[in-house]
């Protein structure tokens, strides 16, 4: 399967500016790309499903399964960096593989677990799992997307933008085989991720080469403390926070929303399904147009400027305190805005790292990116959740939500001059 997906197809017509740009990548590039999509159909065809799960079949208490679900957070994007680290000094493959049959054996292991050290167990080994695969996928898809730009096929943030797509794309099957699974039992829903990471094994011990060439092994520890002297990725990744603690909303103050415009939380689904596809069939017409007109910087600025607005949309028309379908139109506005500017934001970060980045430490670098954004994000949806709870007037958290990604702009790093200039899509 993975050979036929990768191999050329020929040329039949006109093409869409996705199989165009499908047509020109590299065969790594490829796997990488049909990685993502595997990796995220395997994971939500789990994880949206596990609280349910483990309230109702296993029995726990509310405040353990939110202590469970945080733990999987923590031991996925808080250790981005140290999967990033291993990247650099021991290669991509490996690292993967590793990665790979670690998230099989805790899927398996979620499956028949039953007691409570059991099931903590198993999600830290998911979410240690992702931690090595992610960094080592996302650095070498940067890495691949610069020397594709190099080479004049266009800018890197196309390749990017289609890494972004097929990502979504699996987030939105995922749950849909999940719900599918779930007719039968959770555990038959593990053991089909378990499956789809088997075939994610098999394909990259066969197709991922063992020394993939322009990437130099760092044998030399260090790295941490230049990265942490380095005020120009720091500030990246102030700004990139800002935009994950925004979309962190989509769980935390959009439902609250939602419930009260419709009565239920049933149209969050919709809302999610939305989002989902606005970045699979749009993400590269978007990317392909800012790249014409905008650097890494303005585009970033731009998608900023467009979650914002998101909050802001809300924040006006909350007062009215709308309901039914009229009350909804500003949730959807919401969630069509963070959209876009997610569609700006993601590829430009991850197309930017590169260049702040040590020489041969990318794989650092992108997990520090995570790492670094995730510890903003806990901080703020702590006192985002302390906001709502706050009893303050009903647009006020929002108005001050949208304020955050406004003054991050000002944080963004100024590029030098070799860095400058967009390249032509």
């Amino acid at each position: 399967m993975f050979s036929r997906l990768l191999s050329k197809r020929r040329a039949t017509g006109p093409r869409s500016p996705r199989e165009r740009t499908w047509r020109q990548l590299s065969p790594l590039l490829r796997l990488l790309i049909l990685t993502q999509l595997a990796f995220n159909i395997g994971f939500f065809a789990v994880l949206p499903f596990l609280a349910e799960h483990l309230g109702t079949a296993i029995g726990m208490a509310g405040w353990l399964v939110g202590f469970v679900l945080g733990l999987r957070t923590f031991s996925q994007q808080g250790l981005f960096v140290i999967g990033g680290w291993l990247v650099d000094r021991y290669g991509v493959r490996p690292v993967v593989l590793v990665g790979c049959v670690l998230r099989i054996g805790g899927f398996a292991w979620l499956g028949f677990a039953e007691a409570t050290w059991a099931v903590i167990s198993s999600v830290l080994l998911i979410g240690f799992a992702a931690a090595l695969f992610s960094p080592a996928v996302e650095s070498e898809v940067a890495r691949q997307a610069m020397v594709w730009e190099e080479d004049g096929h266009g800018s890197r943030t196309r390749v990017l933008a289609l890494f972004s797509a097929a990502g979504q794309a699996g987030a939105f099957v995922g749950p849909l085989l999940g719900g599918l699974l779930l007719a039968v039992d959770f555990r038959t829903a593990c053991l089909a991720g378990a499956g789809v990471f088997v075939l994610v094994l098999a394909g990259h011990a066969w197709l991922m080469p063992r020394h993939i060439p322009g990437r130099v092994r760092v044998r030399d520890r260090g790295g941490v403390r230049e990265l942490l002297r380095n005020r120009r990725f720091l500030s990246l990744c102030c700004a990139y926070g800002s935009y994950l603690l925004a979309y962190n909303q989509l769980y935390l103050a959009l439902p609250d929303e939602v419930e009260r415009a419709a009565g239920s939380q049933t149209p969050l689904s919709w809302l999610f399904a939305l989002s989902s596809l606005l970045v699979v069939f749009a993400q590269l017409p978007v990317t392909r147009w800012t790249g014409d007109r905008l650097d890494l910087r303005r585009s970033m600025a731009a998608g900023l400027w467009l979650v914002a607005a998101g909050f802001a949309v809300v924040a006006v028309a909350r007062p009215a305190d709308w309901t039914g379908p009229a009350g909804l139109l500003p949730a959807a506005g919401f969630v069509v805005l963070l959209t876009l500017g997610q569609m700006l934001i993601v590829p430009a970060a991850r197309a930017w790292v590169p260049d702040l980045a040590e020489e041969g430490r990318i794989g650092l670098y992108t997990g520090a990116l995570s790492s670094v954004s995730g510890v903003i994000v806990l901080i703020g949806s702590s006192a985002t959740g302390s906001m709502l709870d706050a009893g303050l007037p009903a647009a006020v958290p929002w108005a001050l939500l949208a304020a955050v990604p406004v003054l991050t702009v000002g944080l963004l790093p100024r590029r030098p001059e070799a860095d400058t200039q967009t390249q032509a899509a």
